[in-house]
């Protein structure tokens, strides 16, 4: 044995190295030795029929590519050849019989081995899926420096915590994507070991025998259905679409053909007990199932606030709310079982009504999800367990209604219930993110997205520490530490300015403005700061890239840096509007002296000139109103180029409209006060703030 793989054998089990910390997700096992250049390489896979594996091939082949690194034909004798091996083989024996290695029984179905050293790299497993997981550490075992692209040399055994790991994605409520940026969704969630995508239906998805709902332009045809789960087969990631079968379907309900299944006129429940709803429900999923093959269905079935509140009404005062959703719960296990898939459900019941949960079938998988911290979170999971019913546990991004997502909630939230469900049980974890504002930017989302297929796949508490050191360089390819700087900076911005939309939307003149300026106004300051330092890190970081080792992800780079100007644009807001009444209040006095005008001719002119600069302060070419109108007027843009870069054009004039009102609203308030400063110019008398529509005047620091 060469002493360079005596070395790899004697420490490959070694306990979790710190050089693990900076993969996603880290690995169970890894010993990692010192980096060498790789300027050209090849990938190879001893079965050539096998079109997973190959497909892992071109998949690593591509990376090495982006990367700078020769691939064939261009590569002459190559730096590194990677072999792609089965452990059914002779050559994966022999490198595992080298090596000491072996790959144990739980790292059967998705588990590998990787072994890197100069010139030669080996991943092996048992299926085609280890294999692909194996070169995505591989991929992310790359670097590229000033002198080139190296690896890392490394050996590695890992496996999964859990044995599915997946994403909720809200397409219903007003963004929705086009397919290729779904592609993309995708291929980088499963760069994270992610095997589950679910997109979120109430009226999006379009069937054949129910074309009504869908609106033309934001849903998803059966083609795109079909195209979208071949190409996640690929990545060895099942799509799991969600509609929606019982609440949140005020879409569809709103129609007069279904307004025989509504619990309340054109509301958003199905009323149990109608006979039109299990057939519908049964046409929806029947076609859901032939597009995509996936062993689950998820059929919503939480929020059902409406129900018992009209058609029901009666029959939930006799029985109670827990009976009445359990047995339609039930109804649609029941009608859904000819096409043989296990039903998903929102675990909601667990805390409406525990009760009723002994009354569910025993073959549903529950998912009970909670958004917040919470000390323990098994008072969420425990009632399904102890009726023997399998759960997924699914956290939040803390994205929603935000302009810029609550990343330390995120984490915080998905690391505590993802280790209470392991621990357990629990074989699965659907992370979500919502957009119930409409306004959500998906590329906003990836770093509590990517942290929660990281979670799913170690084992026990994943620490947010290593996890932010390591997201922007795996993510967004940046060594140079500056993004991950700009995401503290984003934290400690949205600790002083509030993040939430409407917060950004709301006039800083009105009633809720004042109220909320009035807790806002202590931290604006150093808020602002730090969401304008985000902003210079961000260019910062692009500049340190340059063209050779560009970052990735730019629309997703693109969409931070719009959270940051929003959430500065929130404080400045605040801080004008403040300046706006404060100035004001020093014209008017200065126009209306309590005794009169000064003796001293030059004296009174001053005051005038004084008290016309002030209104000048408000509005003119340099006026408050106007910075206003501009800024809202340039985030319009740079939102919506954010917008497509993800989204169709669908529902976006939803949130133009938005900006523009806003820029309506300052140019209007902005022509007031030039029309109140030419008639002072006439009169030099003002009228009083509250007559020119401005709010009191803000309390001195």
């Amino acid at each position: 044995m060469s002493p360079t793989l005596r070395t790899l054998a004697l420490t490959a089990l070694l306990p979790l190295s710190a050089a693990a910390q900076t993969l996603i997700p880290t690995p169970r096992e890894l010993h990692s030795g010192p980096q060498f250049p790789v300027l050209s390489a090849t990938v190879t896979t001893l079965d050539d029929q096998d079109a997973a594996d190959l497909f892992t091939a071109r998949d690593l082949t591509a990376a090495f590519t982006a990367q700078g690194i020769l691939t064939p034909p261009n590569t002459g004798l190559p730096d590194l050849v990677v072999t792609l091996l089965r452990t059914s083989s002779p050559e994966a024996a022999h490198v595992l019989a080298e090596t000491k290695l072996n790959i144990a029984y739980e790292q059967h179905d998705e588990g590998y081995i990787l072994i890197s050293r100069p010139h030669q790299a080996f991943l092996i497993a048992d299926t085609s899926a280890g294999l692909f997981y194996a070169a995505q550490t591989l991929k992310q075992l790359l670097e590229t420096g000033p002198q080139g692209p190296s690896l890392w040399s490394a050996t590695i055994r890992d496996w999964p915590a859990m044995k599915y790991r997946g994403l909720s994605d809200d397409i219903s409520r007003g963004p929705f994507p086009t397919l290729a940026f779904q592609e993309h969704q995708i291929e980088v969630l499963a760069s994270y070991k992610a095997n589950l995508y679910s997109p979120y239906f109430e009226h999006t998805l379009q069937y054949a025998n129910d074309p009504l709902g869908a609106p033309p332009g934001s849903s998803l045809t059966r083609a795109e259905s079909q195209q979208l789960a071949a190409f996640a087969a690929q990545y060895h990631v099942t799509i799991v679409p969600e509609q929606e079968a019982f609440g949140h379907l005020h879409h569809i309900l709103q129609y007069e053909k279904y307004s025989t299944l509504a619990e309340t006129p054109h509301g958003h429940v199905l009323a149990p007990g109608e006979p039109g709803t299990q057939p519908l429900i049964a046409s929806w999923f029947s076609q859901i199932a032939q597009d995509f093959p996936s062993p689950f269905l998820h059929v919503g079935a939480d929020e059902t606030f409406e129900l018992g509140t009209g058609r029901t009404k009666e029959d939930v005062t006799k029985r109670g709310l827990g009976p009445v959703y359990a047995d339609f719960l039930s109804q649609i296990h029941t009608t859904l079982a000819p096409l043989n898939r296990r039903i998903l459900f929102w675990g909601d019941v667990a805390t409406s009504d525990p009760s009723a949960i002994a009354h569910l079938p025993k073959d549903m998988i529950a998912i009970p999800w909670i958004y917040w911290h919470e000390d323990s979170y098994d008072h969420n999971i425990l009632p399904f367990k102890q009726a023997g019913i399998e759960t997924w546990v699914a956290p939040g991004d803390a994205n929603w209604s935000l302009v810029y997502p609550l990343g330390n909630n995120a984490l915080d939230n998905i690391s505590g219930f993802v280790e209470s469900g392991q621990r357990l049980g629990s074989t699965g974890v659907l992370n979500t993110v919502w957009n119930d504002d409409g306004e959500g930017l998906f590329n906003q989302d990836w770093f509590g997205v990517v942290f929660g297929a990281a979670a799913g796949w170690q084992p026990g508490l994943s620490p947010a520490a290593p996890y932010r050191h390591a997201f922007p360089r795996l993510f967004f390819g940046d060594a140079s530490g500056k993004l991950e700087q700009a995401q503290a900076e984003l934290t400690l911005a949205q600790d002083s300015i509030s993040a939430d939309d409407s917060a950004f939307w709301v006039d800083p003149w009105s009633p809720a403005g004042q109220a909320l300026a009035t807790k806002m106004r202590p931290k604006i300051h150093e808020g602002r700061l730090h969401a304008e330092r985000a902003i210079e890190l961000i260019a910062q970081a692009r500049a340190a890239n340059p063209t050779l080792s560009k970052l990735k992800e730019a629309d997703a780079l693109d969409a931070m840096e719009l959270g940051a100007r929003r959430l500065d644009l929130t404080g400045l807001k605040f801080q004008l509007s403040d300046e706006m009444t404060a100035a004001y209040a020093k014209a008017y006095a200065l126009a209306h002296p309590v005794n009169g005008l000064p003796s001293d001719k030059k004296l009174a002119e001053s005051q005038q000139v004084e008290a016309r600069e002030l209104l000048y302060s408000i509005s003119s070419n340099n006026g408050r109103c106007q910075d206003l109108r501009d800024a809202y007027s340039m985030l319009k843009t740079l939102y919506s180029q954010s917008w497509l870069a993800e989204n169709r054009p669908y529902f976006l004039s939803n949130i133009q409209v938005r900006y523009d009102l806003q820029i309506q609203l300052w140019t209007k308030r902005g022509e007031q006060i030039n029309t109140l400063i030419d008639a002072w110019q006439d009169t030099k008398a003002l009228p009083t703030a509250a007559e020119a529509g401005l709010p009191p005047t803000p309390p001195t620091p």
